[in-house]
């Protein structure tokens, strides 16, 4: 028994070394990562800034070196912010020889592509090169590939160039076989969010619009590519009309798309020839835009306020997916008024890149955006999308900003509750009763749909909704309910569109916004700043370990692409006057 206990000590105490060690080794590794995530890169002569046009761009980087090294998706991720803080990097370090674009399969939206476009055609005014290769390249890589010097694809791959197609996914009949249909109350004849949820095709409203904001988009897109590769758009539709994605390679050099075939070796004797060295070292935007050095002193600050995803009264987590991209409208009116109160920031530029969401929240925004600009200018800068909940934010301020294949407008409301009763009562055998003491008791109950009255309360309370989003717009933009009405009605815009009837003031990019910000200012000299603060690298190691919910994740997998719309719905199930109200455009605006 003494041996016993012996062996059983001397294991508890193993086991208790083990983990202190364990400990200590995970604190000195989270150190050096932090450490190594916050210092400068070191440059040698005749370096190339490599930009991988792969994964997915958003408006801003994470900074998270724990999902790198943990196999997290989030570093698949890369931030607008970054990249352009590169470019500008490259443009005037001597150190830097050029640019290598490294096509790949890219997923972001337009505006964000013509954003980097701009930053590429800039950063030529230095005479340096930019070499593109790929294996294959999607329509959007192509995009950004075509500004190069010198453009090639793989002798076996492929251009995706085939023009811009919306498919939406509709609902309605899955959700009849499950015994649920959505009660839908809404205003504005474009207003198509509802649609996927109450019909099986577009409405004739929807396609004319989609057909218009798509049609706007290529052609702008076509636009840039002809004057990089000296093409014609007529050549560029024609193409896209004979499935060009299928042709063979020799074909994107005889019509110009690219100069010309090569392996990978033949690619880097290019960029040694370009760069004069035997050897060519890289460097990732991440890395390079730590080099920019930002004024930190002048006049005063301009505080860039990136605002970007679904508009959400609280924020929302779920653990398979992680952090999402939230606009809580309780969070930015409490960082809009810190930015009132601080008198260092001379002027506020809000970017915004949102389809909506919360109507409420959106309101509450508004409020705290007038609130601000009582106190200092306020310019929004419109990113991939500013539409619906997205403009009621942007609508008051002083200035706006958009790129030409933004999406903005969509000013309408929606409401949309589900009726489970068929589920539960005649598949599932659940049956309801009721005792009240008024009429309205039991409004929003489960079991049964809205009877006659309750439809038309719910009916006037989002028509009330529509016409204070049209009073929001009048008074912002100097115009009349009226006119605003007539190109309400929930209608998506481009930003090409939308300067042509007053919802935007401008077409240009974030830096353009800025120069904006500073002129109603007054300022001559200015610092950035940015909001909201990134997380902390202890915040990021804990988002990063976070534990997975393992039926969302089997949810997400076995779903795919009809996951987040039903997951919507889900969250409408139970009554809520705040958050089943909507200034949303499309759940997904599907254009690829």
């Amino acid at each position: 028994m003494k041996q016993f206990l012996k062996y059983v000590l001397a294991t508890i105490v193993g086991i208790a070394c083990i983990s202190v060690f364990t400990l200590v080794l995970s604190f000195i590794v989270m150190g050096v990562i932090a450490a190594s995530s916050d210092s400068k890169p070191t440059i040698k002569d005749g370096t190339v800034l490599r930009i991988s046009l792969s994964g997915t761009i958003t408006e801003r980087s994470n900074d998270n070196q724990f999902a790198k090294y943990l196999g997290n998706d989030a570093a698949d991720n890369q931030g607008l912010d970054d990249i352009l803080k590169a470019i500008k990097v490259a443009k005037t370090d001597e150190r830097i020889s050029g640019i290598y674009l490294e096509g790949g399969v890219l997923s972001t939206d337009y505006a964000t592509l013509q954003e980097l476009r701009h930053a590429l055609m800039d950063f030529k005014q230095s005479k340096k090169f930019i070499v593109a290769y790929a294996d294959s390249y999607t329509q959007g890589s192509y995009y950004l590939a075509s500004t190069a010097d010198k453009l090639f694809v793989n002798p076996s791959g492929m251009i995706d160039w085939h023009g811009i197609a919306s498919q939406p996914i509709f609902y309605t009949d899955l959700l009849k076989k499950v015994g649920v249909k959505m009660q839908v109350f809404k205003v504005g004849t474009y207003k198509s969010a509802v649609e996927p949820f109450i019909l099986t095709g577009m409405s004739d409203a929807n396609r004319e619009q989609v057909q218009s904001f798509v049609g706007s988009i290529w052609q702008q897109v076509c636009k840039d590519v002809a004057a990089s590769r000296r093409l014609a758009v007529d050549s560029l539709n024609a193409y896209a009309d004979h499935y060009t994605t299928f042709a063979d390679p020799m074909q994107y050099v005889d019509t110009r798309l690219v100069d010309d075939l090569a392996y990978d070796d033949e690619v880097r004797e290019v960029l040694r020839a370009c760069n004069n060295q035997e050897k060519v070292d890289f460097i990732d935007p991440a890395q390079l835009a730590k080099l920019d050095v930002a004024p930190t002193s002048g006049d005063g600050a301009i505080a860039v306020y990136y605002a970007e995803g679904d508009i959400v009264d609280e924020a929302a987590r779920t653990n398979f997916s992680g952090e999402m991209s939230q606009i809580v409208g309780s969070k930015v009116v409490a960082d809009l008024d810190k930015l009132a109160n601080d008198d260092k920031v001379k002027a506020v530029v809000l970017r915004i890149n949102s389809g909506g969401g919360s109507a409420y929240a959106s309101e509450q925004m508004w409020r705290a955006i007038q609130l601000l600009k009582q106190k200092k200018p306020v310019v929004v800068s419109m990113g991939g999308m500013a539409a619906s909940g997205g403009y009621y934010m942007s609508c008051g301020a002083d200035y706006i900003v958009a790129e030409p294949t933004t999406l903005t407008g969509s000013i309408g409301i929606f409401g949309m509750i589900p009726d489970a009763s068929g589920l539960l009562t005649e598949k599932l055998g659940l049956h309801f009763d009721v005792v009240k003491t008024n009429k309205a008791s039991d409004f929003g109950a489960m079991g049964r749909g809205f009877n006659a009255d309750e439809a038309a309360a719910m009916q006037g309370y989002v028509n009330r909704g529509y016409r204070l989003f049209l009073y929001r717009v009048a008074d912002g933009r100097h115009m009349a309910p009226g006119q605003v009405d007539r190109i309400a009605q929930g209608r998506v815009w481009t930003g090409s569109q939308a300067l042509g009837i007053k919802l935007v003031d401008k077409l240009g990019t974030l830096d353009d916004a800025i120069a904006v910000a500073a002129q109603r200012a007054g300022l001559k000299s200015y610092y950035l700043t940015s909001c909201p603060q990134k997380s902390s690298w202890i915040d990021q190691f804990l988002d990063s370990t976070v534990k997975r919910d393992y039926m969302e994740e089997k949810l997400q997998t076995a779903l795919g692409e009809y996951y987040q719309p039903l997951r919507f719905v889900g969250g409408l199930r139970s009554f809520d006057a705040k958050s089943c109200v909507q200034a949303r455009m499309f759940y997904v605006p599907n254009v690829k």
